[in-house]
């Protein structure tokens, strides 16, 4: 389907109907092997429409680089991002790791290293069996039947396509006329709808939309990751009700935090990913878009084919729009 057209009544009550659910994984509306969700609205028609309006002589990065003593989730004692060398030019004189001579050690300077890092460090995505309900995932695959001793074999991030789509940016932080949204503050519906109408922008289906919290103005202070404020689940239905393909912020985890519900501790994470088939974009870099007013973009992102993982890092650019 082109996502830079106009969607029917049918498809509309289709998308709707999909992200009608509560509490309840959903079954893909393009069948029952899908694992890819809204993805499903980016074809060669979408990707050259967009890429045809892009202007590529300015383009944003929106990632953040990772370093030792990085903000990131580390509240459930998941492995903070670590990096060490694995050869050295003056080690490898002393070690000769590769059976040389000592000239060509000292002629060849050779440098290595290797990372350590939960899959949830630094801008990423959230692939859908990063949460589910009741022992479940997106489109009803089943840990039981799908989760093996080392991964999932079922909606890891190889299976995500490169996400070429409109992107658009909702300046929350600046309907408010702040530079940084206070702690835990919810972006619901009315936050939302007056971005839109602030900025003069109208969503369609198959855009990812980013929201500016101001949350980067503390990285990398680790004051980032407490209280942030962030969607919640009626907000993340609006944008999902929208056909929304992926939803992303320039916070820690997308969504308010401490949630409200009483039960659900990511009620916006379960909604998006295991009902409304949105995967889910974190630790964006959006404060050079807000400084240029660049609302509606060419977005790419692709993430790192981890086979079988929850989640995965991504490099993501968006470019201005030709008018």
């Amino acid at each position: 389907m082109c996502v830079a057209c106009y969607v029917d009544d049918a498809m509309k009550q289709k998308i709707i109907a999909y992200n009608a659910e509560f509490h309840k994984v959903s079954k893909s509306p393009y069948g029952s092997k899908d694992q890819i969700g809204m993805l499903n609205l980016i074809d060669a028609e979408s990707r050259n429409a967009i890429l045809a309006r892009a202007d590529a002589s300015k383009v944003f990065d929106l990632s953040v680089d990772h370093f030792v003593g990085m903000p990131g989730w580390f509240g459930a004692g998941d492995q903070p991002y670590q990096i060490w060398m694995t050869h050295t030019p003056g080690g490898e004189i002393v070690d000769n790791s590769m059976g040389v001579s000592l000239a060509a050690n000292q002629l060849v300077s050779y440098s290595g290293d290797s990372v350590s890092m939960y899959t949830h460090c630094g801008t990423h995505i959230d692939t859908f069996n990063h949460f589910g309900y009741n022992g479940k995932i997106f489109n009803e695959f089943s840990a039981q039947e799908h989760l093996g001793s080392r991964a999932w074999n079922r909606c890891g991030a190889e299976t995500h396509p490169p996400v070429f789509a409109r992107g658009v940016l909702l300046d929350v932080a600046g309907l408010h006329g702040v530079a940084t949204l206070p702690p835990s503050h919810a972006i619901g519906e009315a936050d939302l709808k007056g971005c839109l109408s602030k900025q003069g922008v109208a969503l369609r289906p198959g855009d990812v939309v980013l929201l500016h919290t101001g949350q980067m103005k503390l990285w990398p202070d680790m004051a980032f990751v407490a209280n942030t404020p962030g969607l919640d689940r009626e907000g993340a239905e609006f944008l999902a009700k929208h056909g929304a393909i992926m939803i992303g912020a320039d916070n820690l985890t997308l969504e308010q935090t401490p949630g409200a519900h009483p039960l659900n501790f990511f009620p916006v994470h379960t909604y998006l990913l295991a009902e409304a088939g949105v995967p889910i974009l974190e630790m964006a870099y959006l404060d050079e878009l807000v400084e240029a007013r660049v609302w509606e973009f060419a977005f790419f992102g692709a993430c790192i084919k981890l086979r079988g993982a929850t989640g995965a890092p991504m490099r993501p650019v968006a470019m201005p729009l030709r008018s």
